[in-house]
């Protein structure tokens, strides 16, 4: 049943007021500047039926510890609020901290590869200098201002209107090469004589939510865009990556009221960057580097203004709320015998061949792959499944349906055509780290974010999600 609506926004800045190491990469980086803030913003949804809190953050991940600690930091502060109703997501950048909430989330390096390695090769733990803050301390931080945010946005609720929308803007780009041996590799080369195709497509859609007060005034936007914001991911600066020009453009048309909700939807074999046209003479932003964030900031910013147009003169005041949630229990991917001897072989050679404890970023990635499938032989079968939440909340006609994985597109494409909502927001990376989720072809081709090391789940699991996120959609339409 319909019933108005009541809207609440907040954003707080989590940029670190000193050098941070960054997440995101095989080596450590520490940041030298600060190019652009990094933010989370919340929303607040509730009508007499139902409520939900979504809150974005400009992070690469969302460890369960994180939502653990901003609920519990909660109890008893938000009247009214089901804290099993707050939904936390990343935008997927790689140029913000790395946080933790435990000590032992201090550990920087190798991580998973310690545990194998010999004496003579650690200690691993790098002494940062003493300007620098530490994940410990940058996630304490963080903690704290996302549940300043929730609580914000909870007690500013004011009845408002939703207007849905959609547009399109060239942003992700399959980021996985295929080759003529079957063979695949993240970021692989194309102009090698044995390339064949890309892995996978890419969704140039991009789902728009507008929220408005009960003058007709936009608040705010939700914008849900398959791609990673990850153009400068290699730099040595904190920065929301494409979303603080996003931001920033629309807040020049609209006013510094406005709240922009980014999502980062199915996007785990996607990538700002074009990997067939890398020729010299096209006349196109560099998205290495800043003046790529501008021109996808741009793209996604004239997608939204031009079907503003059309949106405010759809709006309702009175909508159908609902929200359902469930855990899920996905089965580990597990390692075969063979998997586990090669890992073993070539991380033995690695070390053998080893002189020293400081490895290059090529040599870390490795490790991290073979070690990681060590592991996971190790701990199967006592740890046969990984539980996480998945959301579905339907507003009006529309359905957000998250997960927390880095999911590959065609996950979330089979969602969105299966989906019996008039449009389906996928959103990635929410609640929990369950790291990539990859395809049964990626599996087959291997390589970095396809095999064993790289997620907590594979193919299986993903079966799994798109079907029970399908019927989690269709029950919150019963």
């Amino acid at each position: 049943m319909k019933s108005p609506l009541n809207i609440g926004w907040s954003q707080k800045d989590i940029t670190p007021n000193k050098p941070v190491t960054l997440r995101g990469q095989f080596y450590t980086r520490i940041s030298e500047n600060v190019h652009s803030p990094i933010l989370v913003t919340a929303l607040a949804m509730e009508n007499e039926k139902d409520h939900i809190v979504l809150c974005s953050c400009d992070l690469c991940g969302i460890s369960s510890d994180l939502t653990k600690a901003v609920r519990e930091s909660l109890q008893g502060k938000c009247q009214g609020l089901d804290l099993s109703k707050i939904i936390i997501f990343a935008t997927h950048t790689h140029t913000a901290p790395n946080y933790g909430l435990r000590p032992e989330d201090e550990t920087l390096g190798l991580h998973v590869a310690a545990e194998f390695l010999p004496d003579h090769l650690r200690p691993l733990k790098e002494a940062l200098p003493d300007n620098v803050m530490t994940p410990l301390e940058y996630g304490l931080f963080l903690k704290d201002r996302i549940a300043e945010a929730v609580t914000e946005a909870w007690n500013n609720r004011k009845p408002g209107g939703v207007a849905p929308g959609f547009a399109r803007a060239v942003v992700g780009h399959c980021r996985r090469t295929v080759y003529k041996d079957g063979s695949a590799l993240m970021y692989g080369m194309t102009d090698r004589e044995d390339f064949a195709f890309l892995e996978g497509g890419n969704d140039s859609g991009i789902e728009l939510l507008y929220l408005f007060d009960t003058n007709e005034k936009l608040t705010g936007i939700v914008i849900n865009v398959a791609c990673p914001s990850q153009v400068v991911e290699h730099m040595k600066v904190v920065s929301s990556d494409y979303w603080g020009e996003v931001r920033r453009m629309l807040k020049e048309e609209f006013g510094d009221h406005l709240y922009v909700l980014a999502q980062c939807s199915s996007a785990g074999d996607q990538s700002p960057r074009d990997l067939i046209r890398r020729y010299k003479n096209i006349h196109e932003a560099n998205f290495n580097n800043f003046d790529g964030l501008t021109e996808i900031g741009r793209r996604i910013s004239a997608a939204v203004l031009e079907e503003y147009k059309v949106a405010k003169n759809n709006i309702a005041f009175e909508i159908e709320l609902k929200h359902r949630s469930e855990i899920l229990d996905f089965p580990t991917r597990r390692v075969t015998e063979q998997e586990y001897i090669h890992a073993k072989k070539c991380f033995e050679e690695y070390v053998a061949a080893k002189q020293s404890k400081r490895y290059g970023s090529g040599e870390m990635a490795d490790l991290h792959g073979y070690a990681g499938i060590m592991k996971r032989r190790k701990i199967q079968d006592q740890s046969p499944r990984f539980s996480a939440d998945i959301h579905v909340v339907r507003v009006g006609n529309i359905v957000f349906a998250t997960n927390p994985f880095e999911l590959f597109l065609d996950y979330g494409l089979c969602i969105k055509a299966r989906s019996i909502a008039d449009q389906t927001f996928i959103v990635q990376l929410a609640n929990s780290d369950g790291m990539y989720l990859p395809t049964e072809k990626a599996e087959k081709g291997g390589h970095y974010s396809a095999v064993v090391a790289s997620g907590r789940t594979g193919k299986e699991g993903g079966a799994l999600l798109v079907e029970k996120t399908l019927e989690m959609i269709k029950s919150v339409f019963e």
